[in-house]
């Protein structure tokens, strides 16, 4: 008999840097604004490692759609609750001049766990992420669908690429970000594993010596949950624009099901060495979309454009099924207008040619974020 199609569940979470509105620099959420937020949206908000950051994260959605309107309502809630205390969220993975060691960490037991185990690496973690999880119930679909997802996954960062500026100075990278999350233990790519039961193996050999407590210390770019039946998607920038952050989720959405549906037909994804894909994600953490990206069956660089017109057509029976077409195709404007890092860089260098000093040009990028974080609500 031919598998059940599952429902593809679409579950998003959003980790966003608080700013002073006055200073633009980074602040401290006070705990008057942790509790107005919890009062208001409950287990859906809570601190995140940075005493500058807060995380959200949706129900688990039927389709892109219902996605909208509960990340509509949790990035307005969190807007509004911190203008009360002064301050403002943006949704970007780097905040444009602040310094890491200004900032302290949340005094939380699991966040004092990992600032003990990661020692000055975790002193480092100034960065914000987005991930989307998709309802995968069988757990050897879940291992499948990851080993060939990996291969779009340097496409997906592309795209949501949100953090060029490090430290007040402009990176010449488009995600920096991951230049600091690779320093982790257990990032970057995944390894392949060929059954549930390999990949589970796996994981008990680290957890019996004791090194970790369970599988949410395991953070590949893409994994299984280790709380819910679902595939993971953390390559992503998190996007100061929410209409881009639902065209990635929907992107991810539709891949999953897409290959998944493969297997149906005895087909699959070829599945490519990690060396060459790594190829492709750091040219994606290089360059974003302005380079373009491998074409690893074609052996050459392709233009970002075209491959993003590839994708659509591959997973457009997916999308259209799953109701989240409009967003799939909504990538092509995301190529045309470019991603969240072109856009900042754009703002600093029309500061710097209106005569602004650098520190005013810097503060008219988190200006800009801010705009973009309200643009969508």
């Amino acid at each position: 008999m031919a598998s059940e199609t599952p429902d593809f569940t679409i579950g998003i979470e959003e980790e966003y840097l608080l700013v002073d509105r006055e200073t633009l620099a980074l602040a401290v959420a006070p705990t008057g604004l942790m509790e107005a937020c919890k009062s208001e949206l409950e287990d859906q908000v809570s601190p995140e490692f940075l005493q500058c950051q807060i995380e959200i994260g949706t129900h688990v959605c039927a389709s892109v759609g219902a996605a909208r309107d509960d990340l509509r309502k949790l990035r307005a809630s969190v807007a509004r609750q911190a203008d009360a205390f002064g301050l403002a969220p943006i949704a970007a993975s780097c905040h444009p001049f602040s310094a890491w060691r200004d900032q302290h960490h949340t005094n939380k037991e699991r966040y004092n766990d990992l600032r003990r185990d990661l020692g000055g690496v975790a002193r480092r973690l100034l960065i914000s992420g987005m991930h989307v999880h998709i309802g995968l119930p069988d757990p050897e679909d879940r291992i499948d669908v990851m080993n060939q997802l990996t291969y779009f996954l340097p496409h997906l960062l592309a795209m949501s690429a949100s953090s060029p500026f490090w430290q007040g100075e402009d990176s010449g990278l488009a995600s920096y970000r991951l230049t600091i999350f690779d320093n982790l233990p257990r990032t970057g790519l995944p390894p392949k594993f060929w059954s549930w039961s390999e990949y589970q193996r796996s994981v008990d050999a680290i957890v019996d010596i004791g090194l970790i407590e369970d599988a949410s210390k395991i953070w590949w770019d893409l994994r299984p949950s280790a709380r819910f039946p679902t595939i993971e998607a953390r390559i992503c920038d998190v996007s100061p624009r929410m209409e881009d952050t639902l065209t990635l989720a929907a992107l991810v959405q539709s891949l999953t099901r897409f290959l998944w549906r493969l297997k149906g037909q005895n087909r699959r994804w070829r599945v490519y060495d990690n060396f060459l894909l790594a190829e492709n994600r750091w040219h994606a953490m290089r360059y974003g979309m302005s380079n373009g990206l491998i074409d690893l069956g074609q052996r050459r660089l392709v233009p970002f454009e075209v491959l993003v017109e590839e994708m659509i057509g591959l997973v457009a029976e997916d999308a259209e099924a799953l109701g989240c077409l409009a967003e799939v195709e909504r990538a092509r404007k995301i190529v045309a207008g470019g991603n969240s890092a072109d856009r900042q860089r754009q703002v600093f260098r029309d500061s710097i040619e209106a005569e602004a000093p650098i520190d005013e040009a810097l503060r008219d990028v988190v200006r800009h974020l801010i705009g973009e974080f309200h643009a969508d609500l």
